[in-house]
């Protein structure tokens, strides 16, 4: 059976576009969760904060769910966030979020000029990202009383899970990443511990 995979950019990386006095600033970002876009923005926003613009695109997969979206931030509507997001299509990426900061130059460029700015802007970003193929697995939470702690690490550890977070309380969490292959024999192993895996 054919391994399915998926495409990352690696590293944070920037891009730069000028049209008629108008400067497009670009970045983009490695992003695993959409709780991760938020703060990214804002900190942005800080640090060009007389700018007029923060427009942005992402593509997630969190567990098994895409979250798409794309944002004008008050340009004309599907000018700024749409041709964003189609580079982050072109470049057939995911877990990726760029934002466009626009610095406005006195001159109106149109919606076909906007277009072109972002989609610019947005390409020069991703076209100096290295990009990683990765395998597609399955995301999963085990919650589990702390003093069965040690038989649940050995099976994770048996069946090579790559742990993504751990929380030690009385109820301790654990969020793993597996093969999607392995995952129902992973899930009836910790199943004779009386615990249940969840997707995610």
């Amino acid at each position: 059976m054919a391994v399915e995979t998926y495409r990352i950019i690696k590293a944070p990386t920037e891009g730069f576009y000028k049209e008629k006095g108008s400067k497009f600033i670009s970045y983009a970002y490695p992003v695993e969760e959409v709780e991760e876009v938020k703060p990214i923005v804002e900190e942005l926003k800080k640090q060009y904060h007389d700018a007029r613009h923060y427009c942005f695109a992402h593509i997630i997969n969190a567990g098994n769910v895409q979250h798409i979206r794309a944002n004008d931030d008050g340009e004309p509507g599907h000018s700024a966030g749409d041709p964003i997001l189609g580079q982050i299509k072109s470049f057939d990426l995911v877990n990726t979020l760029v934002v466009v900061v626009r610095y406005f130059g006195g001159t109106k460029l149109g919606v076909p000029g906007l277009v072109h700015a972002y989609k610019t802007a947005a390409e020069d970003a991703l076209s100096k990202a290295e990009i990683l193929t990765m395998e597609v697995k399955t995301d999963f939470t085990l919650d589990y009383p702390y003093e069965q702690t040690q038989d649940v690490l050995r099976i994770t550890n048996d069946f090579g899970v790559e742990i993504k977070d751990q929380q030690y309380t009385a109820s301790c969490l654990l969020k793993g990443r597996i093969d999607p292959d392995r995952f129902a024999a992973y899930r009836d192993k910790i199943a004779l511990l009386d615990l249940k895996v969840v997707k995610r």
